[in-house]
C-alpha cells in the first residue's frame, strides 16, 4: 500500500496489551507453579522478551492480563521501570476466552489505538515496529491489523482470506478439511494464492470493544477474539495484514519450548 502524501489517518499506537492469563496446560510441570509466558527461552521469560521488543519499538505503556499465578508476573515485572516501560495490571478471575479479556484493559486503552499479543508468542523484535509503520501509514482507515504467516497448520490455528489491498475479508478458526476445500471452491484459496495463518499479534483501535462487548459464546464454551474480528469486517471496518518476517514461534509445549532455545530474536 502506498503511503498517504497529506496526514497519517491512522494512528501509530504506544500502548500494548498482553494477554497472560493462561495456565499453559501442555507445559505439564513446568507450569505447575507458573504462567506460561514466564517460561524461559535464552534465560529470559518469554514475557520478558516481549516487553523488551515492544520497548524497542517505542511502545512504552503495557497492560499484562494475569490471571493463573498472576503474582509471578506482577512481582517480576512490578511497575516495569527496570525494563524501561511503564506496567499496569489487570486480571482476568474468569478464564472464559480471548474475546472478553481485552475489555479488561478497556479503561486503561481509553481512546487510544494499541497493540495486543498473546503472552506466548515471540517474533523477531522489527515486526513490532513494522506493524505500526504499516499501521500508521496504510492509506486506509483502519479499525486493526492482524499479523499472518505463510507455511503454518491452519487446522491448529485460523486461516485468514484477504482481498487484493490485503484487507480482511474472512478468517476462519482451526477449519477442518471440509471447509479449507469450501474456501477453495469460492476462490478464496487455491490457485497460487498463500495460506495466511493467524500469528496472535494484533493493532486494535478502541473501536474493537463495541464488538467485543457483542460476543456470544462459541461451541467451545469460550468468547473468542476472531469472533470480534469478524464482526469489524462484517459493519465494513478495514483489517489490514501483515506479514511478520523473520522468527516466529507459539510456545505451546515443552516440544517447542526446547527447539527454540538458541535462536535469535
Amino acid at each position: 500500500m502506498q503511503k498517504q502524501d497529506s496526514v497519517t489517518r491512522n494512528s501509530r499506537p504506544a500502548k500494548a496489551v498482553i494477554l497472560a492469563a493462561g495456565k499453559g496446560t501442555r507445559m505439564g510441570e513446568l507450569t505447575k507453579d507458573l504462567p506460561k509466558p514466564m517460561v524461559e527461552v535464552n534465560g529470559k521469560p518469554v514475557l520478558q522478551h516481549i516487553i523488551e521488543g515492544l520497548r524497542d519499538s517505542g511502545v512504552k505503556e503495557i497492560f499484562i492480563i494475569t490471571g493463573y499465578c498472576a503474582e509471578v508476573i506482577e512481582n517480576f515485572f512490578r511497575d516495569g521501570k527496570d525494563f524501561g516501560v511503564s506496567v499496569t495490571y489487570g486480571r482476568q478471575v474468569v478464564q472464559d476466552g480471548t474475546g472478553k479479556a481485552p475489555e479488561i484493559a478497556k479503561e486503561w486503552v481509553g481512546n487510544d489505538h494499541f497493540l495486543m499479543t498473546y503472552g506466548d508468542i515471540l517474533v523477531s523484535r522489527d515486526n513490532y515496529n513494522g506493524m505500526l509503520e504499516a499501521y500508521a501509514n496504510c492509506a486506509e482507515p483502519l479499525e486493526s491489523l492482524i499479523t499472518v504467516k505463510r507455511g503454518e497448520d491452519v487446522k491448529k490455528g485460523a486461516v485468514v482470506i484477504f482481498n487484493e489491498k490485503f484487507l480482511l475479508t474472512d478468517l476462519v478458526e482451526k477449519p477442518n478439511d471440509e471447509q479449507l476445500a469450501q474456501l477453495e471452491a469460492q476462490g478464496k484459496l487455491g490457485a497460487g494464492k498463500p495460506i495466511w495463518y493467524n500469528a496472535g499479534v494484533y493493532l486494535f483501535s478502541p473501536g474493537i470493544f463495541s464488538h467485543t462487548a457483542k460476543l456470544e459464546k462459541s461451541p467451545r464454551g469460550e468468547y473468542e477474539l476472531p469472533d470480534a474480528i469478524r464482526g469489524i469486517v462484517a459493519t465494513h471496518g478495514n483489517v489490514l495484514g501483515y506479514e511478520l518476517q523473520g522468527q516466529w514461534v507459539d510456545v505451546r509445549d515443552p516440544g517447542v519450548l526446547q527447539e527454540v532455545q538458541g535462536i535469535k530474536l
